[in-house]
């Protein structure tokens, strides 16, 4: 998944707070997923991705960045193991309809594993992508090194698998917008900062993984609200202030969440965060 962001590989150490489900699932989608569409554009760029393109999206949520690679002429399938309102939602935007029964003809998603994405006639997959950024949580890598071992079998030796993790603390400005939840999540720890990004964070996932690096790059993803409204219910969207919700309460985590997005108010009473996301091109072997 993710970043971008719920921790898809990150499993959950206690309860999830109430929240109606189907409409976190659109606030993601109508606000918080396009903030990675240039990280998107960036690596369907890079390897050419076209007609010629098999693609298999690991944790695709509802669905964005499979519409752009179809949008290109890319057969594409989805899938998500998490989340059955985004899936729900990809649904809407990709499949076909009795209204356009030819729209995204080539496309199927699946809520499950990988391996539930295979048939015996399913031909190898030649690109596989993982936009679920990590670096931003203690562990949020933990399962993706499992989802990947199973999606490698299904693509052809020297398929390209992207992985993707957030900038440098630094270089992100919503980094300081995710102490919040690490704060109010476990106040003992003293500072509750996220985890340091670390340079070889990716290099290391695709090692465990049996991956080949093969190229880099670097993506400036700004996170953009019309109003911090907007940004509460994107950022909350993403999941990663539910263990903040679930030690506290959710008027507690809005109201130091508001705070903290005070600095990027722009005069106009929109919301700016400039953020620059790296994506890793490992390949299979």
């Amino acid at each position: 998944m993710t970043p971008t962001l719920v921790r898809h590989y990150l499993p959950h150490a206690g309860p999830v707070p109430r929240v109606d489900l189907d409409a976190r699932a659109r606030d993601w989608s109508e606000i918080q997923e396009r903030m990675l569409v240039p990280l998107y554009e960036a690596v369907y760029e890079r390897l050419e991705v076209g007609p010629g393109t098999r693609l298999l999206g690991l944790g695709c949520g509802s669905g964005l960045a499979l519409l752009m690679a179809a949008s290109r002429g890319a057969t594409v399938t989805g899938v998500e193991r998490f989340s059955p309102e985004r899936l729900a939602l990809a649904r809407e935007r990709l499949l076909p309809t009795a209204w356009s029964p030819r729209a995204r003809a080539h496309t199927r998603l699946v809520h499950g594993s990988p391996r539930d994405a295979a048939g015996a006639e399913t031909p190898a997959y030649t690109l596989v992508t993982a936009f679920e950024p990590i670096g931003c949580l203690a562990g949020d890598s933990e399962g993706l090194g499992d989802v990947l071992g199973a999606a490698t079998p299904l693509a052809a030796r020297g398929t390209p698998v992207v992985l993707t993790g957030w900038g440098p603390p630094e270089r992100c400005a919503t980094a300081s917008v995710l102490r919040v939840a690490t704060r109010l999540a476990d106040p003992l720890r003293g500072t509750g900062s996220p985890r340091p990004v670390l340079r070889d964070d990716l290099e290391e996932v695709a090692h465990r993984a049996g991956l080949r690096p093969d190229g880099s790059g670097r993506v400036a993803c700004p996170f953009g609200y019309a109003d911090v409204e907007s940004a509460l219910r994107g950022l909350l969207s993403t999941g990663l202030f539910d263990a903040a919700i679930v030690a506290t309460d959710q008027a507690q985590v809005d109201k130091e969440l508001a705070e903290a997005l005070h600095p990027y108010r722009r005069p106009d009473g929109t919301v700016w965060m400039p953020n620059v996301f790296r994506y890793l091109i490992a390949r299979t072997t």
